[in-house]
This record gives structure tokens, C-alpha cells and sequence, in this order.
């Protein structure tokens, strides 16, 4: 029997359903042959007798399935054949079987009932016979002990079935217990995390904002020009809260990634970044269609972390470039700058690529950041996608008028090949 799951027995493979009957088959063939050896050697045995003794033993083949029919054929038959041909003790191994599987199945007064009358008539065909009590009564204690211990051995075997399937449910209520278990840590773990956060960083980043908001205004208010990298600022707090809340919402409520964190936002991604004094331009190769939710996050991410980091560690005259190729099969992302990080430097992993790193691979993808060929550093990201016939195509394209001129790539060869440069439909956006 399968372990049980939520109150219903796991499936069980068709084979071991029929291995039992095949070995019950088996059994009541072997008791069959031995039964008509010994009634070969009878005297008198008629074609009657051999339809009662084979009808007797058939019917163990039965004693697992149907443990009281057996038991009431396999009695009847054998005591009607035991009267008629006086064959002894031997003539009860299939009644015993039969009483042991009616035992086993829980049935208690038929099997006693069963064996009593069976007993009883032999001992009143014996006593008919006229002969010797010594020779009567020796097979009759012997059979007794037979039917006691046939009686016996069905009650333990229906004690340890029932042991069994207890122990197979005590585990399965184990197994649901601990996932219950791991699942409430999770979830305790994840409410704590989401207090750590806002109690950590909410506070930061509102004094942050409103610092901000307070400086623009008074220089409004003075009549003097607001510097472009305050504005910055002031967008990059509201933009932070804005995440931040998206982000304990999920914590607190187990709902998966903030929503709203695509490609579809990487217009507004670039403008943060323009707005800080990091000039940066954007070139989508291949027709834009809808992404994987998982995928659509991961390039937005990798985008913001290497324009993060492109703004961090930007001398005065870095420049950056974004590249975005849908191909037929996957989602190219390229980010190069042209900082002065001198090739063949070895960059120190940090946490945001480390991040980085974590999810492009959860997707099965492959990830490149290191120094680029002319200096700077290059982030090239691969992820894989579905086939084009799979999702629908329509998506609304960036509108490419008033495009500033591309800027060059860090090296021309190391762009992905995955993303052909002929037949495909090339868009800048500013």
C-alpha cells in the first residue's frame, strides 16, 4: 500500500496488483496436485469426489480477495470430500489456508464457525467408521492445533498489516508537518527581513527625498537654476521608495517579483541615468515582443546594475551604451562604457553582480562582466527565450525619431552573435 497523501492511498503500479493473485494462482495449483496424489491412493474415489477436491482447492486462489467466500467453498467442499473418501488430516490444508485469510481479512466468527463445523464433521464421519478412539483422536487434537494456530498466525498477520499502514500514515503526516513547518519559517523569516528593511532603509531614503525636495524648492524660490544632479536625486528617491514598497509588499505577502520591473521601463531607467550626468545611449536590435516575466525582470535588472556601477566608478567623460537583441531564441544584453578601467583588470565581484550572476543563471543563462577589449568594463548577458511562434508579437515599438548617432561599441566582435545584423529591425531610442 502507497503512503497516504490527504486521506487518499497513493496510486499502485499495475503489476504489483497482479503479482499477488499470480502467486495465490500458484498456491492453490501446488495444493491441487498434492491433494489429488494423496486421493489418487483412495479406494473408491469417484468423479464426484474429484469435482469437490478440485473446487476445494480452487478456492485459494480467492483467499486474499475474497476471503469468505473461500473460506465457506473451501470448508463445504473438502468437509463433503473428507466423509466420502475418509482421506485425513491433509484433506484440511485448504480449509487452514482459507481460515487464515478470513482471519487476516478481519472476519472473526466466520472463520471460527468455518472450522468448527469442519472439524466437528470429520470427527463425526471418523466416529462412524467404528474405528479405534486412539486412532481417531490423535488426528483430530492435530487438527485442532492446526485450526488454533491457522486462527493465530491470521490475527498477527492483521496486526501488522495495520501497524504498517500506520506507520506509513504517521509518515506521511510527518512529511506534511515539516513542509507546514518550513513553509510558516519562511514565512516568519520573510515578515522579519521585511522589518529590517523598512525600519533600515525606509527611513534613510524618505529623509533622503524630502532633503532633496526641500532644496529644490528653495533654490526655485530664490529664482536660481536647479542643479541637474539635485533633480536627480530627488528621482532617484521617489523611484527607491517606490521599490522599496513593492518590495515588502512581496515580502509580506509571498505574491513573487514587484510588479512593474521590465524592459518596458527602460526608458525611464535610462533618463535616471542621463539626469545623474552619465550620458548613455540605447539601441534595440530585432522586433521587440512580449518576454517571460522572469526574463523581462532579470534584463532590467542587469541594465540598472551596470548603469549603477557605470555611474559609481564614471570619470567626467564616460560614456555608456545599452544593447538590446531579441533574437529567434534568446535575450541578448550588452552594456559597455568607455571608462578608463584598463584592460585586462580583474574586477572584484561585488554584491549587485553576484545578484546579477544568481539570476541570469536560475534562468539558464550565461553572463559576461569584466573589462572590455579598449578598456572600460562590458556586462553581456544571454537569456534564453521561448520560440517567436510562441508568444504573440505585437508590441509597440520605441519611437526612433530625433535619435542621437549610436555611440561605437566597446569591440565590434565581441557583440552576440546571436543576433544577426542583417533581416532584423534596428531601433535606437533616446
Amino acid at each position: 500500500m502507497g503512503i497516504l497523501r490527504e486521506g487518499r492511498p497513493a496510486a499502485v503500479h499495475p503489476g504489483r496488483r497482479w503479482r499477488p493473485l499470480a502467486v495465490d494462482v500458484l498456491a492453490a495449483v501446488v495444493v491441487a496436485v498434492l491433494q489429488v496424489g494423496g486421493a489418487v491412493s483412495l479406494p473408491g474415489v469417484r468423479p464426484l469426489d474429484y469435482a469437490l477436491l478440485l473446487t476445494g482447492t480452487a478456492a485459494v486462489a480467492a483467499w486474499r480477495r475474497a476471503p469468505a467466500v473461500a473460506v465457506v467453498v473451501a470448508s463445504a467442499c473438502m468437509l463433503l470430500f473428507g466423509l466420502r473418501t475418509h482421506p485425513g488430516p491433509p484433506a484440511a490444508f485448504p480449509v487452514l489456508i482459507t481460515v487464515f485469510g478470513a482471519v487476516r481479512a478481519g472476519h472473526r466468527l466466520l472463520p471460527a464457525v468455518a472450522g468448527t463445523v469442519f472439524l466437528a464433521g470429520t470427527l463425526a464421519g471418523n466416529l462412524l467408521t467404528n474405528a479405534p478412539v486412539r486412532q481417531i483422536g490423535d488426528p483430530t487434537s492435530l487438527l485442532i492445533g492446526w485450526f488454533l494456530a491457522a486462527g493465530v498466525g491470521g490475527t498477527v498477520a492483521r496486526h501488522r498489516s495495520a501497524y504498517l499502514e500506520q506507520a506509513q500514515q504517521r509518515a506521511a503526516e510527518a512529511e506534511r508537518t515539516r513542509e507546514e513547518a518550513a513553509l510558516r519559517r519562511a514565512g516568519e523569516e520573510r515578515l522579519r527581513i521585511a522589518r529590517e528593511l523598512h525600519d533600515s532603509l525606509t527611513h534613510s531614503i524618505s529623509i533622503i527625498k524630502v532633503q532633496a525636495g526641500v532644496a529644490v524648492h528653495l533654490a526655485r524660490k530664490r529664482g536660481e537654476k536647479v542643479p541637474e544632479a539635485l533633480l536627480a536625486i530627488q528621482e532617484a528617491g521617489g523611484e527607491a521608495m517606490r521599490e522599496l514598497r513593492a518590495t515588502l509588499e512581496v515580502l509580506r505577502d509571498d505574491a513573487g517579483e514587484p510588479p512593474g520591473t521590465g524592459l518596458d521601463r527602460l526608458d525611464d531607467l535610462v533618463s535616471r541615468a542621463r539626469s545623474a550626468g552619465l550620458p548613455v545611449t540605447v539601441r534595440v536590435e530585432g522586433r521587440p515582443r512580449p518576454l517571460p516575466a522572469a526574463v523581462d525582470r532579470a534584463a532590467y535588472r542587469i541594465v540598472q546594475e551596470a548603469l549603477t556601477n557605470v555611474a559609481r566608478h564614471a570619470t567626467g567623460h564616460t560614456r555608456a551604451s545599452v544593447r538590446v537583441g531579441y533574437g529567434a531564441s534568446e535575450l541578448s544584453v550588452l552594456v559597455d562604457d568607455d571608462g578608463r578601467l584598463p584592460a585586462g583588470a580583474r574586477p572584484v565581484p561585488g554584491v549587485g553582480l553576484t545578484g546579477m550572476r544568481e539570476r541570469i543563471t536560475a534562468l539558464g543563462g550565461r553572463l559576461h562582466a569584466g573589462p572590455g577589449l579598449r578598456g572600460g568594463f562590458t556586462v553581456r548577458a544571454e537569456l534564453p527565450l521561448p520560440d517567436v511562434g510562441d508568444v504573440p508579437a505585437e508590441l509597440p515599438a520605441a519611437d526612433a525619431g530625433d535619435v542621437p548617432a549610436t555611440l561605437p561599441l566597446t569591440d565590434p566582435d565581441d557583440v552576440l552573435t546571436e543576433v544577426p545584423p542583417a533581416n532584423v529591425d534596428v531601433k535606437e531610442v533616446p
